[in-house]
């Protein structure tokens, strides 16, 4: 934790830089407010980013940088610029930087680096650093597990990692990701310091280097947030203070502590040194809290460390007995060390230890590595009757003092030492912290504006700034948020706004994709954005909840109109300037008239800012709150809004997207890669285009269970893998990469006039960035989706290609917002195909090459495996119905995939792929399983069986199953009825619900039989502990959930009135306990 610096602390920011004619840009959100900085202006007191600390360490300390970093997370833009500018290290010459791309063999460019042959052997005990994110350790691991092997003749390696990841798996985005460094550090036996705070990155940063002699070192910081939040640092160290400190600090550790003692000893000493040398008291392991707690919370990351820390020191002052241990320097885990600072009178301990995602959560057989060493050193070394539990996050968690405070309550009990609940802790005193919020989309020529006002606003010496930037990249096309905290002391405060004192909103529609106001202060300042829109319209563009949040707040609010400003109407890059004055005018007035001449320097442009200040009073208005506003309709429900941006990207969205080429080619082309495939690269195999593995297949067997007179075709269909070596696992899902309809192709190749033979590049169906070589023909069957169902931006770009001013229009009438009914019909009831639109409008001809750029690729269609591979090894099932209907001008339509399958013969080929599904038998076969198929949803059921049927034909004890089928008829779609029937004789299937609902006068469906057999669930569901499963359509999960809700209801009031305790210490809340269900995942819904 860093301590408090006094009220002032030296000057502020310099604003008196040289003036440009140009606004003030970001150049990267890891630079201090954005801005490049020269290596000798880290000193003394100035703002930085803990990123630029970091870099300031590499280049001082290294030999050289080799720098891993994802183009936006500019994890090496500052060396880069100091190696541009020429600056030296301390070893008195520039360091040298090579940026790398993180693939497999990462890392092997710097070993050989290290020990080649004309390696410089007097430069052995300079350090080489590793500038990387947490994503990039997975590649680096081989080179890092050599090198420790050699470690005792190579140089000193310290790796700097950003905890920072992409996940694809869910809707974060980017994730921070201490996991990677954790295990990689525990399975290499290298080093791994933490930084707590922006304030001590510089010197845990040094540490962490000097570490290095000792073994390779990682240091590892947030990379989302407190990386790259600009702060004022007060006594930074320059590169001549970090080189003489660096020698000091090894000079110190004699030889004999390298001879004689281990890692651990050495660490110890070393850190005791580096205490001497900087006068600072720094722990191994460091504790916050009560005196004498009864739980203590065990802690590893930046954020983690700083909040944790300060919501224990928040709650112990109440006299809570609780505190927390965080952990500066996790290799090696020095046991000694955390049984030294682990209070006496700790009877609980509690781990917060970070797993890759949320099934790690959820699943009791994973452990965080944290816990590992710390359930070690406590229950081998003191009382056993101390209990140490996992506390499991993601690493997709964010953290915040309100879900902090639920940790703590969590471990410590529901109620503080008061006996109320608390929902709040308040560690910011926010009576002398001024906040300020900005929201804006990341377009708006003012989306710059707050980093300038951050950039005057540390001009205040006496003040302390601190600015973060957030990025969500799939809301609105780009939205930015920007927090600005106004402290009269140095705070820690790593997580967003929450009370804000003013808040800008530069684009109304923002209003209703986030929640803004829940982050607002009581009699705050709102300042919107409204274009053009006068006093009497500014109702319409406000939600009605937003009103009367605004009322009930008691928020004063202002109205920011551009088009008043009669120099921004003439030149519209100037309403960045604009609105950085109106903020000035709402916040801080008096900056209007002392801070303008700083603020003008800032940007590069005195005289517009006078003239500009002169026109505010017209741009900018207060507007009246009406009384009516704190008054909504009862049929108006509030809207769940995310209250923050969910950080996903480091930069604005690149709106520049690059189209693959379509070119048309003669025969010669492909005839020249087939000739010369070494020069051309030319390569056979298997769809190499696409990305996912793919097996061809042949048809074993196509057999129809539905009869030839019912209107519904239904069949089973089995292909022969042979020798392809198709793998799949229950649950799976079969993709079938289907083809157009060949009859259809050819009559839209006559009618539109194209050559069929002609060869030509398009992109694979499954990846736009790879381009396949077909004829016309052959891309019109397998990867052009010409008879499928066009989007509105098709209308739109067809448009551009109409000769005719009336189908123009049409066009993109049908592709704005005017035509939406009109496309909505055509595409629900019409079932219109891009064919039919370029039928419909002739004058709108595109060539071939621009109907590849403008119609969508065909995609594969995934179908439920019907089939268990240990049962049929060499083939695989599915269960289709054919999709076919009659469109309203009388023609056959047919869904792509099911005609495509519908009408391949015995022993023809088929390309096929696996996909993962959520349909997963329980680990145990002991477990019951409770399945509800309706149509073809009855096909992973078919696979559960026979999996089931295998393990008991294998001696295996299985769990009962239940079966609920839902159908229109018995005698027309009893689907596999034979089979299920054997398996009920056989004693696998325990009770088979079959609901047809047509079948008698009044109807029953597949919740009728399960609410008549509720026994029989409670007792497998609940009792025994099975899962449940629903496949099929979407319309009947409220029904089933609700006598599944029905059936823990009712197992509740049983064990109440067989006199159960535990039954009668709560009211069940059925909602609850199948949401828990869900998370453990025994409730499983795969539904269409």
């Amino acid at each position: 934790m860093h301590i408090t610096q006094p009220e002032s602390a030296g000057p502020g920011a310099d604003t008196n830089s040289p003036r440009t004619d140009n606004p003030f840009i970001e150049k990267s959100s890891s630079l201090p407010f954005g801005q490049d900085l020269s290596l000798d202006s880290i000193t003394g007191p100035t703002y930085l980013t803990a990123q630029t600390l970091v870099q300031q360490v590499a280049y001082t300390l290294s030999d050289k940088i080799f720098a891993y970093s994802v183009d936006s997370f500019d994890l090496d833009v500052a060396v880069k610029h100091w190696q541009k500018q020429g600056e030296k290290n301390a070893f008195g010459y520039e360091t040298g930087v090579s940026s790398l791309e993180t693939r497999t063999g990462a890392g092997a460019i710097a070993l050989g680096y290290m020990f080649s042959n004309d390696y410089d052997l007097t430069k052995r005990h300079i350090p080489q650093s590793i500038v990387a994110s947490s994503s990039t350790l997975g590649h680096l691991r081989p080179v890092l597990d050599q090198l420790s092997l050699l470690y005792s003749v190579a140089n000193p390696l310290i790796a700097h990692i950003a905890a920072v990841d992409y996940t694809a798996n869910t809707a974060a985005g980017l994730v921070t990701d201490y996991v990677s460094s954790l295990t990689i550090a525990e399975d290499l036996g290298l080093g791994l310091v933490c930084s707590p705070s922006v304030f001590e990155t510089q010197h845990m940063a040094l540490f962490a280097t000097l570490l290095s002699s000792i073994l390779p070192t990682i240091h590892t910081y947030d990379g989302i947030s407190v990386g790259r939040e600009t702060a004022r640092l007060v006594d930074t160290l320059d590169q001549t203070r970090l080189y003489n400190s660096y020698k000091a600090v090894l000079q110190a550790v004699s030889e004999v502590d390298k001879k004689h003692s281990d890692n651990a000893g050495r660490t110890v000493r070393l850190l005791q040194a580096f205490n001497d040398e900087f006068g600072e008291d720094y722990k191994l392991f460091d504790y916050y809290g009560h005196e004498e707690p009864e739980s203590v919370l065990v802690v590893f990351g930046t954020v983690e460390a700083s909040l944790t820390a300060q919501v224990a020191t928040a709650l112990a002052k109440d006299g809570d007995k609780l505190g927390v241990i965080n952990v500066r320097v996790y290799r090696p885990f020095v046991e000694e060390a955390f049984l030294e600072v682990l209070p006496k009178s700790t009877r609980y301990v509690a781990v917060l230890g970070q797993v890759k995602d949320e099934a790690a959560v959820f699943d009791p057989a994973e452990y965080s590595s944290l816990f590992s060493d710390v359930l070690a050193a406590v229950q081998f070394s003191i009382d056993s009757n101390v209990q140490v539990t996992d506390v499991k996050y993601s690493r997709e968690q964010v953290w915040t003092p309100s879900n902090i405070l639920d940790v703590f309550q969590q471990i410590y009990g529901e109620k503080t030492q008061s006996g109320e609940v608390r929902s709040y802790v308040d560690i910011l005193n926010t009576a002398d912290v001024r906040q300020y919020a900005f929201w804006d989309l990341d377009e708006s020529s003012a989306a710059n504006a707050p980093l300038a006002i951050g950039k005057l606003l540390s001009s205040d010496s006496s003040k302390n700034v601190f600015v973060r930037t957030g990025h969500d990249n799939l809301v609105c096309g780009g939205t930015i948020r920007t927090d600005i905290r106004n402290a009269d002391y140095t705070i820690e405060a790593p997580y967003a706004i929450e009370q804000a004192d003013v808040t800008f909103v530069g684009e109304a529609t923002l209003l209703q994709e986030f929640d803004i106001l829940s982050n607002v202060k009581v009699d705050s300042n709102l300042i919107v954005r409204l274009p053009g829109v006068k006093d009497e319209n500014i109702e319409k563009e406000l939600p009605a909840t937003l009103r009367k949040t605004i009322f009930s707040k008691d928020v004063e609010l202002f109205v920011l109109d551009p088009t008043l400003s009669e120099s921004v109407n003439e030149d519209p890059s100037l309403e960045t300037y604009l609105t950085q004055l109106a903020f000035l005018k709402v916040a801080r007035e008096d900056l209007l008239t002392s801070g303008l001449s700083k603020l003008a320097a800032i940007n590069g442009n005195s005289e517009i800012f006078t003239k500009l200040t002169a026109e505010l009073e017209n741009a900018l208005r207060e507007f009246e709150v009406p009384e009516s506003w704190g008054i909504v309709d009862e049929d108006v429900q509030p809207l769940s809004l995310p209250s923050d941006v969910n950080v996903n990207s480091f930069a604005a969205f690149d709106r520049i997207e690059p189209e693959p080429p379509s070119l048309l080619k003669s025969w010669v082309v492909a005839a020249k890669g087939l000739s010369f495939k070494e020069a051309y690269g030319t390569n056979a195999a298997l769809r190499p285009d696409l990305g996912v593995t793919t097996f061809v297949s042949h048809i074993k067997e196509h057999r129809r269970l539905t009869p030839l007179s019912y209107d519904r075709n239904i069949f089973h269909i089995e292909f022969d893998l042979g020798d392809s070596g198709l793998k799949y696992a229950i649950g799976e899902a079969l993709g079938i990469h289907a083809e157009n309809n060949k009859a259809e192709v050819e009559q839209f190749i006559k009618w539109y006039g194209l050559n069929a033979d002609e060869i030509v590049q398009v992109p694979s169906r499954e990846d736009n960035n790879v381009l396949v070589n077909r004829t016309v023909y052959q891309s019109l069957v397998q990867n052009v989706d010409i008879f499928g169902r066009p989007p509105k931006r098709f209308y739109e770009a067809l448009a551009e290609f109409a000769d005719d001013e009336k189908e123009r229009k049409e066009l993109l009438t049908l592709g704005g917002p005017e035509g939406a009914n009109e496309f909505k019909r055509r595409a629900e009831v019409d079932t219109i195909t891009f064919a039919d639109v370029l039928l419909e409008y002739p004058s709108a001809h595109p060539s071939f090459h621009d109907i590849v750029r403008i119609v969508n690729p065909m995609k594969r269609r995934e179908y439920s495996i019907a089939s268990s591979q240990h049962v049929t090894p060499n083939s695989v099932s599915l269960l289709i119905v054919t999709v076919n209907w009659v469109d309203p001008k009388g023609r056959d339509r047919f869904g792509q995939a099911t005609r495509y399958l519908n009408g391949l013969a015995v022993g023809s080929p088929v390309t096929v792929s696996v996909k993962p599904s959520v349909m997963k038998l329980p680990p145990k076969t002991t477990a019951p399983i409770i399945m509800a198929g309706l149509g073809t949803g009855l096909a992973p059921f078919r696979a559960f069986v026979q999996e089931r049927a295998y393990q008991k034909q294998q001696g295996h004890e299985i769990g009962e199953v239940l079966l609920y089928m839902g159908a229109r008829h018995q005698r027309e779609e009893y689907l596999y009825g034979e089979e299920w029937e054997a398996y009920q004789d056989a004693g696998i299937i325990t009770l088979l619900g079959r609901a047809f609902s047509r079948d008698q006068p009044q109807k029953i469906y597949i919740q009728d039989r399960m609410r008549q057999t509720l026994t029989d669930i409670r007792k497998a569901y609940l009792a025994n502990e099975g899962s449940f499963y629903l496949c099929g359509p979407t319309w009947p999960v409220p029904d089933v959930t609700e006598v599944l809700q029905e059936a823990i209801e009712v197992e509740h009031k049983a064990k109440i009135a067989r006199g159960d305790t535990e039954g009668k210490s709560k009211k069940v809340d059925s909602r609850r306990e199948i949401e828990t269900l869900k998370e453990a995942q025994r409730y499983v819904l795969e539904v269409y």
